[in-house]
């Protein structure tokens, strides 16, 4: 069979060469060929010499391609180099495109594009060093807190306020931020448990009513309660603590950045029952409230004991649930009627973050506790003991659920009683 092959080679040689007009003709019929007729060997081809070499052609390669064996040994190896050839540069291009490209020294940094993709690069190889449970991942960097800026015990550090005002971001505002300054949260907290610690000292002295509790019954957490809440932000953005004879209930401090900071006293928002009581008092006499809110130190901390004019807050008046009539049963005409439109009866003095950084502050909140007192011992009066408005100043004749004073700074919190 080789032989054969051979030979094919041999007669290819002698046979003609067609003219080069004619050489697609071939070509065609040379991929569809047609079987060859005996009688058209034995006659005239009607191409002339051209289509002798056709058939000779033909006669040729039909056997060839019809018996394996007949191949052309140096065809079949050119055919291999050239896939081999094709193989090879197929392979090597994506290794081109896979090499980084030289940076010019020219350019002295590089595009944010490229800056992200180093840096998660980088986050990759760190979390690859780590070895991780099953179920965990690495969510970000702890951020370690502050080694600079920290004060004695019984004072508010900037470092606090900084924390509580990144809380304020929307973007911060979520566990997986708080995990990351979950030092620096501590530190903040530790700093704001030493400091009603010292404050508690200077608050019993001031209102020997309020007992002296361990910071962790007083302070308030920091965790936000989202269950009927349109805001889900799960942190507030301050610390806060409340004092009172009967624990936590009484006496509110808290501190929040931003001049936001307050100290306020009273009860908020009482209930039902020590509201109408509260009232039925006032209907007999208001002479006991009337002369505490309208004395000169108080009206000095939190404004004249009267209503705005433009409804806004000042002393026990303006706020936010204040009735616009009078309530059921009152004469709108009556001379109290602007206690008795009251619902909250609280009273709120503000500070700004110079002064809650000041290292005096805690001395500045009892004495505004010693201000407040008269007033929250008449409240604790008129919401458990019935006559308890005409009273001289019935201060040691205060009932066993009143609410106390309430203290709270801009920077950790709000107050209220």
């Amino acid at each position: 069979m080789p032989a054969r092959a051979t030979r094919a080679k041999a007669n290819s040689k002698q046979k003609p060469t067609p003219k080069s007009g004619t050489q697609s003709k071939y070509w065609k019929k040379e991929t569809r060929p047609a079987p060859v007729d005996a009688s058209e060997e034995e006659g005239e081809s009607p191409l002339g010499d051209e289509g002798d070499a056709f058939r000779e052609e033909e006669d040729v390669s039909e056997p060839e391609s019809l018996d394996s064996e007949a191949l052309d040994e140096d065809d079949l190896e050119d055919t291999k180099k050239k896939r081999k050839r094709t193989g090879s540069t197929s392979k090597k291009s994506p290794a081109k495109k896979s090499t980084p490209k030289k940076v010019s020294p020219k350019k002295t940094s590089a595009s944010p594009r490229k800056k992200r993709k180093i840096a998660q690069e980088d986050a990759d190889e760190d979390e690859d060093d780590l070895e991780l449970e099953d179920g965990q991942e690495v969510v970000g960097v702890v951020v370690q807190a502050p080694k600079t800026g920290r004060v004695p015990p019984g004072q508010i550090s900037k470092n606090t306020l900084d924390f509580l005002s990144e809380l304020k971001k929307p973007e911060c505002n979520d566990r997986e931020w708080r995990c990351c300054a979950e030092p620096v949260y501590r530190l903040a907290e530790s700093e704001w448990k030493a400091f009603v610690e010292h404050f508690t000292d200077l608050l019993v002295e001031a209102d020997p009513q309020i007992p002296h509790l361990p910071p962790k019954d007083v302070i308030h957490r920091i965790y936000r309660d989202i269950r009927f809440s349109n805001d889900k932000t799960p942190y507030k953005t301050g610390f806060s603590a409340s004092f009172s004879r009967s624990g936590r209930k009484g006496i509110f401090a808290g501190f929040k950045p931003g001049g936001e900071s307050i100290i306020a006293a009273g009860s908020w928002c009482p209930g039902k029952n020590e509201l109408q009581t509260i009232r039925n008092n006032l209907l007999r006499s208001s002479r006991r409230l009337r002369r505490i809110i309208s004395a000169p130190e108080f009206e000095a901390l939190f404004g004249p004991a009267r209503p705005h004019p433009k409804g806004l807050r000042q002393n026990v008046f303006g706020f936010e649930d204040e009735l616009k009539v009078a309530p059921k049963g009152v004469d709108k005409t009556h001379k109290d009627i602007d206690l008795l439109k009251c619902r909250s009866f609280a009273v709120v003095h503000k500070f700004t973050d110079k002064q809650v950084l000041s290292p005096d502050f805690k001395h500045e909140l009892a004495r505004i506790v010693k201000v407040v007192r008269p007033f929250v011992h008449c409240l604790n009066d008129l919401m458990t003991i019935q006559n308890a408005g005409s009273g001289s100043e019935g201060e040691d004749e205060d009932g066993e659920e009143g609410e106390g004073a309430s203290g709270d700074g801009e920077e950790t919190g709000e107050g209220e009683d």
